[in-house]
């Protein structure tokens, strides 16, 4: 079965093709047979696309800024040139999207049909950069690819069985029955690293107690209990929680309102504040980027250190938000960008955690581990990096679907 994968976001369109043979899934991520990019940031009035196959890569400049006509282009090279790896487009099986806001009525992949379309449509006010670009790309994919069968799989789905008490704020309850609530986000990152974990330590998912930290430029942990997720710090949006790269995370509501009093600020700019100029952007004054970061404290930047000591602080405090959750932890994952990356920042959250028995081994978190458990051997509490394959997991949940129909 050959299935294309289509992450489809505000600035960025990402892709691959996987080719999954046989009657059973296997249990490691497969390598895709192609991959491809689109960067609608790297030109003024186009995009350049990027693609990877059969031991080639290429760069094209799109000359148009059409979104559906660059998703064509870029399926162009699946059939042509030097990435090249199908005769014709027709051989694809299923196309597998991601979707950051399913609500509550979307706890699992979901084949797309007008009535799923439109409820992704009716949630774009709580996905405003995502949503849209998702429905574009499902649009695309039909023009060029006919009535292929097209699957949406969730990034708010694995939060779905969040109990009451985690899932509700403490807001008049009118609202919650409004659809205000937490959603919870990367949802599909956190399930397969849970899972990976399972694999990894040898024993079954049911059994853990787990902590998967998602670290990148957006950042989010779960509390994994016997498989499902009780608790998480993104909430109503993927604003809520941890300190990140250029989003503020959770701070006083009143700071808002203040704002809105005393400076006049509007909607617009308070999103455009928390969203784009808050976090280690914010604070440091240099980028939303951790290597940026690292570098700025290297030459002396104590603005850049306060930065990363907020970080570390925070992202501590939320593991033990997460920690009282479970009520024991057999494992804590890093994962993303940064989590898979830094080793500092592995290093500095566990360190608040040694009065659980976790003991880092600093030699394997220092020598760039990839999918490794680097506590030593005594530690009561497992210390996990792993790669996350989204792309995978939901090539994963497609091959599920489709051969279960």
């Amino acid at each position: 079965m050959k299935v294309l994968i289509l992450n489809a976001g505000s600035s960025t369109h990402k892709s691959s093709l996987y080719e999954i043979a046989g009657e059973t899934l296997p249990e490691q991520a497969s390598e895709p047979l192609w991959k491809a990019s689109i960067d609608w940031t790297a030109t003024t009035d186009g995009g350049v696309l990027s693609v990877k196959a059969q031991g080639s890569t290429i760069e094209i400049e799109l000359e148009s800024s059409d979104r559906p006509q660059g998703i064509a282009r870029m399926l162009e090279t699946l059939v042509r040139g030097k990435t090249k790896v199908i005769e014709q487009l027709s051989e694809i099986d299923v196309v597998g999207h991601r979707v950051v806001h399913g609500g509550i009525d979307y706890t699992q992949a979901t084949r797309i049909t007008p009535a799923v379309k439109a409820a992704i449509a009716h949630l774009i006010p709580l996905a405003p950069a995502h949503n849209p670009a998702h429905l574009e790309g499902i649009d695309a994919i039909a023009q060029v690819l006919g009535d292929i069968p097209q699957v949406a799989v969730f990034d708010t789905a694995f939060h779905g069985q969040m109990p009451p008490q985690a899932a509700v704020y403490p807001i008049p309850y009118e609202w919650f029955e409004r659809g205000i609530r937490r959603y919870g986000f990367h949802g599909i990152s956190h399930q397969y690293c849970a899972r990976r974990a399972a694999q990894l330590l040898g024993k079954p998912l049911e059994s853990l107690k787990l902590i998967t930290c998602h670290l990148g430029n957006g950042c989010s942990l779960a509390a994994i209990k016997n498989g499902i997720s009780i608790d998480t710090t993104m909430g109503f949006t993927p604003l809520e929680g941890l300190m990140m790269g250029s989003r503020s995370g959770s701070i006083d509501p009143a700071i808002l309102i203040y704002l809105m009093r005393e400076y006049d600020f509007d909607a617009d700019r308070i999103n455009e504040m928390l969203n784009q100029e808050s976090g280690l952007k914010g604070v440091s004054g240099v980028s939303s980027d951790w290597r940026a970061i690292e570098a700025a404290i290297a030459q002396g930047n104590q603005r850049a250190q306060l930065a990363v000591d907020i970080y570390i602080h925070r992202l501590r405090a939320c593991i033990g938000s997460m920690l009282a959750s479970l009520g024991g932890l057999d494992a804590i994952v890093f994962t993303a960008g940064v989590g898979e990356n830094a080793a500092s920042v592995r290093e500095k959250a566990c360190q608040a955690f040694e009065f659980l028995g976790l003991k880092l081994d600093k030699e394997k978190n220092d020598n760039r581990p990839v999918d490794a458990n680097i506590a030593t051997r005594d530690s009561t509490v497992g210390v996990l990096v792993i790669h996350t394959e989204e792309d995978w997991a939901i090539a994963q949940q497609c091959w599920g679907m489709m051969n279960d129909e």
